[in-house]
């Protein structure tokens, strides 16, 4: 069994597989370099050989070695383009799914969806390894076969590429200190922006409704107005030295012409060397040249690279990567605190409780008492600051996803669907068995309303279509968290927008979840619900200030909880349908 990366092995594997890569590239573009000198050695000979002797045996000789080298030539540009696209392929499928699984957890911590910034920096490195600028140094570096090829025609030819060369690596240094600064502050500032459009456009009904978008478009003005301008700078930096290095370049040829000329002039060259020779020089320097074009490209490429790994380093290690079955034992909460980064009051504070299978804790309490933030902590989307949370005595932030994901349901607060079919989403997006699927529905009371459906269970519903409403939606979150019937069952606000059919089919839910063993959390505000619990913890300012059986508890939290009897919970269980009607 192979041993899962972590994501110091990850990222040291991706930079070792990229050098291997560069240094086979680099051996190419030797050979490729080389070859390109038969066009030179072509020229020479024919103004020194063929034309002199009047030879057409010498030329048809020159041309079948010519195409042989021409041929060579583009086999050896396909192989090391080939390679660059191996890198890239490889390079963004190592790199993709720990990226977006290190984006989502930070997303879930902080509230900073970074998803779409892991797959545009990942784009941008395949589009960079897979492009041409990342060709230049290895061209710039086996330059040397052509100032040697220019040494052996004439060393003033070679001098005169050399000082060229040294111009070119000063304006590539120049063209980094004046454009890095203002390239950076560039693309943060394009993030921003783009976060922020981002986040909005998630309200839109809220925006179009209450008339908030021209603020919203003068806001975001003032954001793109902040990018435009340090784009500008590092564009306006980066041509007036591009701008110089194409005077350079036209000023090279003539500058080897006339070179040449006053060789030729002297008698120290032969005629046949004056085109060769502007062509070998143009070869040598061409590469530091073309540097300077690209180089925006490889400082953008340098940020992406910075970012994947910040992101992959910081978040992408600290869980659990074995599978591990989520046993029969019971939940306990330790010393749970919990201070979010950024604030001095902890929201939670010492919590300490455990339940056992089969055994149902409702939590209540006031506004901002830190109610959904257990929740969260309790399903491991949180890390503790201090204590932890452990299911059958492992900790439940750092199991590994997908084993400990299976047994566990959660419905949070907030309705969150993915996009996808009715099937999908009560099957978490998974290949499931319809029956499964079915069974989930009908615990949830909702087989029938998906029956009348246009599609059935395989309705699509995405965000922006309004074919479910926002208890049908509820009510669905809750399928989703009762497939697979889930050893623990987090519900947060279960009932917040569900009528009284609904609320008993929620009972009966949690019911049916307790008779099977399942631990059951809910947080909850409404004491009809309430009445299902064995337990129950009152959460204030973070810390638990009541917790027991809930006959010795809810008489102390209100008034109308109190008067909910057990009969009355039995009866709104016995008006649930049964699964052959649903």
């Amino acid at each position: 069994m192979a041993k899962p990366e972590t994501a110091v092995s990850l990222l040291q594997a991706s930079r070792k597989a990229f050098l291997r890569g560069f240094l086979f590239a680099a051996v190419v573009s030797f050979f490729l370099n080389f070859a390109t000198l038969i066009g030179p050695i072509f020229m020479i000979q024919v103004y020194e050989r063929v034309i002199p002797a009047h030879s057409y045996d010498t030329l048809y000789g020159l041309m079948i070695i010519g195409v042989f080298g021409v041929i060579l030539y583009g086999l050896l540009d396909f192989i090391r383009n080939w390679t660059y696209g191996v890198m890239a392929h490889g390079f963004s499928q190592r790199l993709n799914l720990p990226a977006l699984r290190a984006s989502v957890l930070k997303s879930v911590e902080g509230g900073v969806n970074e998803g779409g910034v892991a797959i545009r920096s990942i784009a941008e490195l395949r589009q960079f390894i897979s492009g041409n600028s990342i060709s230049m140094p290895l061209d710039a570096f086996w330059s040397i076969l052509f100032l040697i090829a220019l040494y052996f025609v004439h060393p003033v030819y070679t001098m005169v590429a050399i000082a060229f060369i040294v111009v070119m690596v000063f304006l590539n240094f120049v063209t980094d200190r004046l454009t890095r600064h203002a390239i950076q502050e560039a693309n943060a500032a394009q993030q921003r922006h783009v976060q922020e459009v981002a986040n909005s456009m998630r309200h839109a009904e809220a925006i179009e409704a209450m008339g908030m978008l021209p603020a919203l478009v003068r806001m975001w003005r003032v954001s793109q107005g902040e990018m435009l301008e340090f784009s500008r700078t590092a564009n306006v930096r980066s041509r007036a030295v591009l701008a110089v290095t194409k005077a350079l370049q036209k000023s090279l040829q003539m500058v080897t012409v006339a070179t040449g000329a006053i060789l030729v002039l002297n008698g120290q060259v032969g005629a046949g060397v004056l085109f060769a020779g502007m062509i070998l020089t143009s070869q040598s320097v061409s590469p530091f040249s073309g540097m300077i074009e690209s180089w925006r490209q490889w400082v953008n490429a340098q940020e992406a690279w910075t970012r994947i790994r910040k992101l992959i380093e910081e978040e992408g290690s600290i869980r659990q990567t074995m599978p591990a079955p989520v046993g029969d034992g019971d939940l306990s909460v330790e010393n749970l605190v919990y201070l979010p980064d950024g604030r001095d009051i902890p929201v939670l504070r010492g919590i300490n409780f455990s339940i056992s299978p089969g055994e149902v804790l409702g939590i209540a309490g006031p506004s901002g008492a830190g109610k959904s933030t257990l929740a969260r902590c309790l399903t491991g989307i949180l890390k503790p600051t201090v204590g932890g949370v452990y299911l059958d005595g492992h900790s439940t932030f750092l199991w590994e996803r997908g084993s400990f994901g299976k047994a566990v349901g959660y419905l949070p607060q907030s309705l969150s669907i993915i996009d996808g079919t009715i099937r999908q989403t009560i099957a978490r997006m998974q290949d499931s068995d319809p029956r499964d699927v079915i069974r989930a529905a009908q615990d949830a009371g909702i087989h029938e309303m998906i029956g009348r459906l246009p599609h059935g269970y395989d309705t699509p519903i995405r965000e922006g279509m309004h074919m479910l409403s926002g208890g049908q939606m509820q009510r669905l979150a809750l399928a989703r968290a009762l497939y697979g019937d889930p050893k623990l069952l987090i519900l947060d606000e279960p009932n917040s927008n569900l009528d009284h059919n609904g609320e008993q089919a929620l009972i009966a839910a949690i019911e049916k979840a307790r008779t099977r063993g399942a631990i059951v959390i809910m947080i909850a505000h409404r004491p009809s619900v309430m009445a299902v619990a064995d337990k129950m913890m009152v959460l204030e300012n973070g810390a638990v200030t009541q917790f027991g059986a809930m006959t010795d508890v809810v008489g102390m939290i209100s008034p109308e909880a109190r008067a909910i009897s057990e009969t009355r919970r039995k009866a709104a269980i016995r008006a649930i349908p049964a699964k052959g009607d649903a």
